[in-house]
């Protein structure tokens, strides 16, 4: 399982916006050999990295270093990336987009993130969508943590409000699939 370097890029960057310097030193001295060498170097965004080295691991490890192992760390993560993310290259889904229209657009774009992946929206209500995730090797709760923080983000920076995420069924816990619904106020 891999990650593109658009995913990697930005759990730096939150962790320095989010805990300065020091904090990136302490996160960044902590990292195994392999994500350190990743991480001290500028990292490529069109670049593919192993998940679990370069992701997955030092996510966790922000999480236990900066939020007592919670998995707020990872969410708020994937808040940051959305900011990131949709107020740049894909602003154009904000900017035009539907709820429907955006998570649609998402599960097309999810794989260009991870690979091998799939996420599927199969639930869209007035104030309600449902994502599943069917495809994801070595998915961590870190990671899922993320993908519903981005999600969250992005629905509220399409306009919708008070947006909550809840992870209802995970991969991680022997489930054929992890679940993430979405709720708001129009």
């Amino acid at each position: 399982m891999e990650a593109k370097g658009t995913a990697i890029v930005t759990l730096p960057a939150f962790i320095k916006k989010k805990f300065g310097n020091e904090g990136f030193d302490k996160w960044l001295s902590a990292l195994s050999p392999e994500a350190k060498q990743i991480y001290a170097a500028p990292i490529l965004a069109n670049s593919w990295f192993p998940l679990t080295a370069t992701l997955t691991n030092p996510t966790k490890l922000m999480c236990d270093l900066f939020y007592k192992g919670n998995m707020e760390g990872a969410f708020e993560c994937g808040q940051f990336s959305a900011d990131h993310a949709l107020t740049g290259i894909y602003k154009v889904f904000i900017k035009f987009g539907s709820p429907e229209f955006l998570v649609k657009r998402a599960t097309v774009i999810f794989p260009t993130y991870y690979t091998p992946s799939t996420m599927e929206a199969y639930s869209m209500k007035k104030g309600s969508i449902t994502i599943k995730i069917t495809q994801f090797e070595d998915i961590h709760r870190v990671i899922e943590n993320r993908i519903a923080g981005w999600s969250q983000r992005a629905l509220t920076l399409c306009g919708c409000k008070n947006v909550n995420a809840s992870i209802t069924q995970s991969l991680t816990n022997k489930s054929p699939f992890t679940e993430i619904t979405f709720t708001w106020q129009e």
